[in-house]
């Protein structure tokens, strides 16, 4: 069976919190992705009731046997799971209520639809649009919709397969539209449509490049292959059916995030809203950095580091357009949500494994720019504010006093201050502009920023052993609980998880934390109180006030980034074994291959990039560090093509659901002594070899007094 059938893009349409997925058409990084407009309000998209039509760029399409609904703007039609296909290339249902079957697949910048109507004669097809836009009929075969959304324009150019005649129009309060009548020989009506963010002419363009001449099936096998041939980058043997399921969609869902809109050497730039040249290099936008820097970023960098470069200069073009890096950099411009300075650690991991062909000297004055001039302050884009002004002298964001009001008016309402997050995650982000400041020979701005880097330090409380908020006078908050502080969600304090587990949010310096906590013993301590801690009174409670908390085996919350790197943890004291352990428990529990599959929001693909990492068997814990911790895989034997003839392989002797733990180690045949490996090991195609038994061998990988680093030099 091909990596491609394994997929099942219904996996995680039932979400446990926010958002679900969507069984999504796309290519990788494709322009335009596809999924069924579902009855809206309904978040879980597979439990929705109705289809109410098909995406078309900045247009939607809805066919119907009916030549004067009642109300067009309003058609949609029931569906059942099983008469439907879900695939990353394609997508087909039966629409019951007229018995039409509708399929949809996708280019990088182009769609291709089919409608089978069981009585041709009363052929039809809305073509709806947003309320600003309009559709103009420029032959009984061909349309353009333009429209705006977001303050980007769009165009959408449509082909027709049999000609066409308006027969009528209809508007919502959000949506406009037409009614075609079809002239559908035996009941068959393809559509094209390509899409731009540039003009009417470039959509045309793109949709006669890609799909002109090519029929449905030749469209749908064209982006079959694409998924096969990006999917078999990474072979597996071995495991269940259903983890292979798991993995190849989880795979399928990390190629997915951030969508190159080049279109023939141009870009639109929502960041200065001007069109550019690009040259032969994309432009890629669509990412959730907060969530994507941990592990999906440095996967797609160990499958394709050509395109990851693009995506980091895309980054680059960005500030040079805005005067910033973004934080979750959208079509229309950036999106200034969650906390920190990531995309340091994006450009810089790159960087240090070894990729530099983007602006490097640009990249390190942007990362410069967001870390000195920006407010640090979470979901808001400003200057510095007079809680960066305290930060930059004190080391730390003041938190509130519990029942002081606010008085900084630039703090979002609803998010707060999130004081010790904040001051976290920044601490990471200086760390990793310190190493690149002194790579290029910027000392003076080493020394500054390795200095911020220490700033956890500022927020260890001793008496409690946690990371806590401290008041602008110096104080720490009085009454303050690890658990329950910092009100919904821990915004006061946090972002979204609580202080159990932002204590361990020190990924660039977790021997530093390891001294703070009282050494590798104690360190251990409370990685195992952290997963056996439980909820107080009521895990209701709880809940209520943690909603982001999914995924929960005591305070360890998989279904939240935050928490991702802490089973690895394990691997920088006396028990490496206990990281293997969780990782197959964790693995177990929180993904399958059903519609409540994955545990937490999606993320572009941040829950599905632990997944594929861990199923292999190691994990970039600290990215910025050239270096992957070695955990527990799931598969006797995966190969990762790398590119230039080179393979990464894991072989793991023995493995099963009984035999987890790793009994010895070895890289290209020299025993590791370390649960990790370097980065330059693997991209070099060498191959990791483990031995697999049933019962921990206590003794292998365990850190010694040197620490966990100790024959890892630069690592």
């Amino acid at each position: 069976m091909l990596a491609v059938d394994y997929v099942n893009p219904l996996i995680g349409t039932i979400g446990h919190l926010l958002t679900s997925t969507s069984p999504t058409v796309t290519l990788p990084h494709g322009m335009i992705k596809l999924a069924p407009i579902t009855t809206p309000g309904i978040k879980d998209t597979y439990l929705a009731d109705r289809i109410f039509g098909f995406p078309a760029g900045c247009g939607f399409l809805m066919p119907t046997q009916d030549t004067a609904p009642a109300d067009p703007a309003s058609l949609s039609s029931q569906y059942d799971h099983d008469l439907e296909q879900a695939t990353p290339y394609a997508y087909g249902v039966l629409l019951e209520d007229e018995g039409i079957e509708a399929e949809m697949t996708a280019a990088r910048r182009s769609a291709h639809y089919r409608f089978r109507y069981p009585n041709p004669s009363a052929a039809c097809l809305s073509v709806g649009f947003p309320a600003n836009g309009s559709l103009t009929l420029l032959s009984e075969r061909s349309a353009l919709i333009q429209a705006t959304l977001h303050d980007v324009p769009h165009f959408t150019y449509l082909v027709f397969s049999q000609p066409v005649e308006r027969i009528g129009d209809w508007r919502s309060e959000r949506d406009a539209g037409c009614m075609l009548r079809a002239a559908a020989k035996e009941g068959l009506l393809e559509v094209r449509a390509g899409i731009s963010y540039i003009d009417g002419v470039q959509a045309q363009a793109n949709l006669s490049g890609e799909l002109e001449g090519r029929s449905f099936e030749q469209t749908k096998q064209a982006a079959r292959d694409i998924w096969q041939d990006a999917l078999s980058r990474i072979e597996v043997t071995g495991g269940s059916e259903e983890q292979r399921a798991i993995f190849y969609t989880s795979l399928y869902r990390s190629l997915i995030n951030m969508s190159d809109i080049a279109e023939d050497g141009r870009y639109y730039s929502g960041y200065d809203r001007q069109i550019h040249e690009s040259g032969e290099r994309g432009f890629y936008v669509t990412d959730n950095i907060w969530d994507t820097y941990r592990c999906l970023h440095p996967l797609q960098q160990l499958l394709d580091p050509e395109r990851k470069q693009d995506m980091i200069q895309s980054y680059v073009r960005m500030y040079e357009q805005s005067g910033w890096l973004p934080q979750f950099p959208f079509v229309q411009g950036d999106l200034p949500v969650m906390t920190g300075n990531h995309s340091a650690a994006l450009i810089y991991d790159a960087y240090v494994k070894g990729y530099r062909n983007f602006d490097v000297a640009k990249a390190y004055e942007a990362m410069k720019v967001n870390a000195t001039e920006i407010t640090m302050l979470p979901w808001v884009h400003g200057p510095l504010t007079e809680l960066d002004r305290h930060y930059l002298e004190h080391g730390y964001v003041p938190a509130l006093r519990p029942g002081e009001t606010e008085w900084v008016a630039e703090v979002d309402g609803f998010e707060r201050r999130q004081s010790v997050a904040v001051t976290l995650e920044h601490a990471y982000d200086d760390w990793c502009i310190a190493q690149l400041a002194r790579e290029l020979g910027h000392m003076d701005d080493y020394a500054y920023f390795m200095r911020r880097s220490q700033n956890y330090r500022k927020l260890y409380n001793e008496a409690n052993g946690f990371m806590s908020p401290r008041s602008a006078d110096g104080e720490w908050v009085e009454s303050f609980d690890p658990k329950y502080g910092g009100g919904l969600g821990g915004r006061d304090y946090f972002s979204e998880c609580n202080a159990w587990i932002y204590s361990f949010h020190v990924q660039h310096d977790i021997e530093g934390l390891i001294e703070l906590m009282g050494g590798p013993a104690k360190f251990e301590e409370r990685l195992d109180a952290l997963f056996t801690e439980q909820y107080g009174d009521s895990k209701y409670r709880f809940l209520g006030q943690f909603p982001d908390a999914t995924g929960l085996i005591g305070q360890y919350c998989q279904g939240n980034e935050p928490a991702f790197h802490i089973p690895y943890l394990y691997n920088y004291t006396a028990s490496p074994w206990k990281t293997q352990r969780r990782l197959r428990e964790i693995m177990k529990l929180w993904y399958q291959a059903t519609p409540t599959g994955i545990c937490g929001d999606e993320d572009n693909g941040a829950m599905s990039s632990w997944y594929v990492f861990s199923a292999m068997g190691f994990y970039p814990v600290c990215p910025g560090k050239a270096s992957y911790e070695i955990g527990s895989p799931l598969f006797e034997r995966t190969e990762i093509a790398l590119g230039g003839g080179r393979t990464f392989t894991i072989v793991a002797e023995g493995v099963s659901e009984r035999n987890k733990y790793v009994q010895a180690a070895a890289m290209n045949g020299v025993p590791l002594t370390e649960p990790r490996i370097r980065h330059e090991d693997a991209a070099a195609g060498g191959v990791l070899t483990l031995k697999m038994g049933d019962r921990p061998n206590k003794a292998w990988g365990a850190a010694g007094e040197a620490g966990p680093y100790a024959s890892m030099d630069n690592a």
